[in-house]
């Protein structure tokens, strides 16, 4: 991996990994693009600078974090889930799923349908959807866990399906969302946690180095989305990633594969 492939990944990792487009997709995508090889410095990289991404989110909401405690466990009960459910399948996730543009498209392009199918239905049966995070009963915190599993597969979207499971348990959008990135926190964590202890932490001098740009510019830009997203969701619903996803799977099905 050369330094500016290092910053074009991080880039892609922290624009996307709070939009529901799939981080995890776009960054497979872009390694197809930038010619980069999954090799298992590259799965860890990207899984690593994650952690840029989410320390945007704990400086945005520390204060929160910390002064809200039944808030935070309720995020804490979501967490339990998907730290299983990924810990059981951390081989199969590394070495079958990430890098496969087969099932990224494919996840892409359904993820895609699947918004518009949610905001058509949501618009059609609107009704009041006002609970707040600490409001969700344990089971509706864990079950949030559940939809956020299904984000092991590279180009379903760790926020599409936390902000959308939400909002189907009865969360606010502004409240799914907020959990969407409060969540991410304790799951990229552990995520990052568990591949370097996978890995023995066995980088050279210049990994740790790419390595740590990848950090920074995963977290300028996860910082720059993440407060316009909060904005743009008081006026807008989420067709135009719907919409967006689908060119993107098509785009790469017709040219790509």
């Amino acid at each position: 991996m050369r330094f500016w492939q290092a910053i074009v990944m991080a880039i892609t990792e922290g624009v996307t990994e709070f939009l529901p487009i799939s981080s995890t997709g776009h960054m497979v995508l872009a390694a197809k693009i930038i010619n980069l090889a999954q090799t298992d410095f590259v799965k860890s990289f990207e899984i690593f600078i994650q952690l840029g991404a989410v320390l945007a989110v704990v400086i945005l909401y520390i204060e929160r974090i910390l002064n809200r405690k039944k808030e935070t466990l309720k995020i804490a009960a979501a967490f339990v889930p998907t730290a299983g459910i990924g810990l059981v399948l951390y081989k199969f996730i590394k070495n079958i799923l990430l890098g496969n543009i087969l099932v990224t498209i494919g996840a892409l392009f359904i993820g895609g349908v699947g918004i518009l199918l949610f905001e058509k239905f949501q618009t059609a049966n609107s009704k009041p959807q006002d609970l707040k995070i600490e409001e969700l009963s344990w089971g509706k915190a864990a079950l949030i866990g559940v939809f956020q599993a299904v984000a092991v597969i590279p180009g379903v979207s760790r926020s599409l399906m936390t902000i959308y499971g939400g909002m189907v348990l009865g969360l606010s959008k502004k409240e799914a969302v907020e959990m969407s990135f409060i969540l991410a926190i304790p799951t990229m964590v552990a995520a990052t946690g568990l591949d370097l202890f996978k890995s023995g932490w066995s980088f050279s001098g210049s990994e740790w180095t790419l390595l740590g740009a990848g950090f920074l510019g995963a977290f300028i830009s996860a910082w720059v989305v993440v407060k316009w997203l909060l904005e743009y969701i008081q006026k807008h619903d989420f067709k135009i990633f719907g919409y967006y996803r689908i060119l993107v799977a098509l785009v790469w099905a017709i040219f790509f594969i």
